[in-house]
Protein backbone atom coordinates (compact mmCIF):
# COMPACT_ATOMS: atom_id res chain seq x y z
CA UNK A 1 0.00 0.00 0.00
CA UNK A 2 2.94 2.36 0.40
CA UNK A 3 3.08 2.88 -3.39
CA UNK A 4 -0.43 4.35 -3.54
CA UNK A 5 -0.68 8.01 -4.47
CA UNK A 6 -3.48 9.01 -2.11
CA UNK A 7 -4.21 12.26 -3.91
CA UNK A 8 -4.90 10.35 -7.13
CA UNK A 9 -6.84 7.73 -5.17
CA UNK A 10 -9.25 10.31 -3.72
CA UNK A 11 -9.54 12.03 -7.08
CA UNK A 12 -10.60 8.65 -8.49
CA UNK A 13 -13.12 8.33 -5.65
CA UNK A 14 -14.36 11.83 -6.47
CA UNK A 15 -14.74 10.94 -10.16
CA UNK A 16 -16.56 7.75 -9.21
CA UNK A 17 -18.97 9.73 -7.00
CA UNK A 18 -19.69 12.13 -9.85
CA UNK A 19 -20.18 9.44 -12.53
CA UNK A 20 -23.08 7.47 -11.07
CA UNK A 21 -26.37 9.37 -11.06
CA UNK A 22 -28.70 8.85 -8.13
CA UNK A 23 -32.44 8.50 -8.56
CA UNK A 24 -33.71 9.73 -5.20
CA UNK A 25 -33.30 13.15 -3.61
CA UNK A 26 -31.76 11.51 -0.53
CA UNK A 27 -29.29 9.61 -2.73
CA UNK A 28 -28.33 12.77 -4.61
CA UNK A 29 -27.83 14.57 -1.29
CA UNK A 30 -25.66 11.79 0.11
CA UNK A 31 -23.73 11.80 -3.15
CA UNK A 32 -23.16 15.56 -2.83
CA UNK A 33 -21.80 15.04 0.69
CA UNK A 34 -19.61 12.17 -0.58
CA UNK A 35 -18.16 14.55 -3.19
CA UNK A 36 -17.50 17.10 -0.44
CA UNK A 37 -15.71 14.47 1.67
CA UNK A 38 -13.71 13.16 -1.30
CA UNK A 39 -12.60 16.70 -2.17
CA UNK A 40 -11.45 17.23 1.43
CA UNK A 41 -9.52 13.98 1.35
CA UNK A 42 -7.93 14.76 -2.02
CA UNK A 43 -6.73 18.10 -0.64
CA UNK A 44 -5.52 16.88 2.76
CA UNK A 45 -4.73 13.17 2.70
CA UNK A 46 -1.26 13.15 1.17
CA UNK A 47 0.90 10.10 1.79
CA UNK A 48 -1.55 8.60 4.30
CA UNK A 49 -2.59 4.98 3.98
CA UNK A 50 -6.24 4.66 2.98
CA UNK A 51 -7.65 2.97 6.08
CA UNK A 52 -11.05 3.62 7.62
CA UNK A 53 -9.85 5.34 10.80
CA UNK A 54 -7.51 7.69 8.93
CA UNK A 55 -10.09 8.57 6.30
CA UNK A 56 -12.71 9.30 8.95
CA UNK A 57 -10.30 11.35 11.06
CA UNK A 58 -9.33 13.57 8.12
CA UNK A 59 -12.91 13.89 6.86
CA UNK A 60 -14.23 14.92 10.29
CA UNK A 61 -11.82 17.86 10.36
CA UNK A 62 -11.38 17.78 14.14
CA UNK A 63 -14.99 16.93 15.06
CA UNK A 64 -15.66 13.90 17.26
CA UNK A 65 -18.45 12.57 15.02
CA UNK A 66 -20.76 13.62 12.21
CA UNK A 67 -23.29 15.12 14.62
CA UNK A 68 -20.65 17.43 16.07
CA UNK A 69 -19.45 18.15 12.53
CA UNK A 70 -22.96 19.06 11.40
CA UNK A 71 -23.99 21.02 14.50
CA UNK A 72 -20.60 22.75 14.55
CA UNK A 73 -21.23 24.38 11.19
CA UNK A 74 -18.71 22.41 9.15
CA UNK A 75 -21.24 21.73 6.39
CA UNK A 76 -24.61 23.31 5.58
CA UNK A 77 -26.00 25.37 8.45
CA UNK A 78 -29.43 26.52 7.30
CA UNK A 79 -32.42 24.20 7.59
CA UNK A 80 -33.70 25.30 4.20
CA UNK A 81 -30.42 24.38 2.47
CA UNK A 82 -30.31 20.95 4.12
CA UNK A 83 -33.95 20.25 3.31
CA UNK A 84 -33.49 21.38 -0.30
CA UNK A 85 -30.51 19.03 -0.69
CA UNK A 86 -32.02 15.94 0.93
CA UNK A 87 -35.77 16.13 0.24
CA UNK A 88 -37.79 15.57 -2.90
CA UNK A 89 -39.70 18.69 -4.00
CA UNK A 90 -43.00 17.52 -2.53
CA UNK A 91 -41.44 16.88 0.90
CA UNK A 92 -39.55 20.16 0.73
CA UNK A 93 -42.83 21.97 0.11
CA UNK A 94 -44.62 19.99 2.83
CA UNK A 95 -41.90 20.94 5.33
CA UNK A 96 -42.36 24.58 4.29
CA UNK A 97 -38.88 24.90 2.80
CA UNK A 98 -37.27 23.48 5.93
CA UNK A 99 -39.18 25.66 8.41
CA UNK A 100 -40.85 22.57 9.89
CA UNK A 101 -38.71 19.85 11.52
CA UNK A 102 -38.05 16.77 9.39
CA UNK A 103 -39.75 14.47 11.93
CA UNK A 104 -40.63 14.34 15.62
CA UNK A 105 -37.22 13.01 16.71
CA UNK A 106 -34.72 15.07 14.73
CA UNK A 107 -33.70 18.51 13.59
CA UNK A 108 -32.39 19.16 10.07
CA UNK A 109 -28.80 19.16 11.35
CA UNK A 110 -29.35 15.61 12.69
CA UNK A 111 -30.65 14.52 9.29
CA UNK A 112 -27.57 16.07 7.70
CA UNK A 113 -25.37 14.13 10.12
CA UNK A 114 -27.05 10.86 9.05
CA UNK A 115 -26.49 11.74 5.40
CA UNK A 116 -22.84 12.60 6.09
CA UNK A 117 -22.39 9.24 7.84
CA UNK A 118 -23.74 7.45 4.77
CA UNK A 119 -21.56 9.59 2.50
CA UNK A 120 -18.45 8.64 4.47
CA UNK A 121 -19.35 4.95 4.15
CA UNK A 122 -19.57 5.38 0.37
CA UNK A 123 -16.22 7.14 0.21
CA UNK A 124 -14.52 4.57 2.43
CA UNK A 125 -15.90 1.65 0.41
CA UNK A 126 -14.80 3.23 -2.86
CA UNK A 127 -11.38 4.23 -1.52
CA UNK A 128 -10.67 0.79 -0.09
CA UNK A 129 -11.88 -0.94 -3.26
CA UNK A 130 -9.73 1.28 -5.46
CA UNK A 131 -6.67 0.94 -3.21
CA UNK A 132 -6.88 -2.86 -3.41
CA UNK A 133 -7.00 -2.67 -7.20
CA UNK A 134 -4.00 -0.30 -7.35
Amino acid sequence: MSNINTHELYLAVLNDCNEKPERSAWGRGVQAYAVEIAETLADQAHEVEPIRATIEHIALNGAADWYQYSWGGCSLVYDEDIARLLCPPSEFKRKRNGALPPNSREEWLDVQARALTQALRRVICKALALSVVA
